[in-house]
């Protein structure tokens, strides 16, 4: 996608101390002049409701391959 600035996004999991994954996500934009700076403050109202949903499809899809794996290797890892 082209945007007018430098943009990425930061995508982690990490174990969590309880036994389970954290899952973080960061959106990074640096604007590009005037025009940036006005694509920025258009599309950041949107910007919750798209990385909260993308954040939730992700983790979603991570717990049933979990859990899938867990029925496939005979329940060893139900808790």
């Amino acid at each position: 996608m082209r945007v007018p600035g430098l943009a990425w996004l930061d995508l982690a999991c990490e174990p969590d101390a309880g036994g389970g994954s954290v899952y973080r996500q960061r959106a990074v934009f640096f604007p590009s002049g005037l025009a940036g700076r006005l694509y920025w403050l258009a599309v950041l109202p949107f910007h919750g409701f798209i990385f909260r949903g993308m954040a939730q499809r992700i983790t979603a899809t991570a717990e049933a391959d979990a859990q899938a794996a867990g029925e496939a290797s005979g329940g060893a890892d139900r808790s």
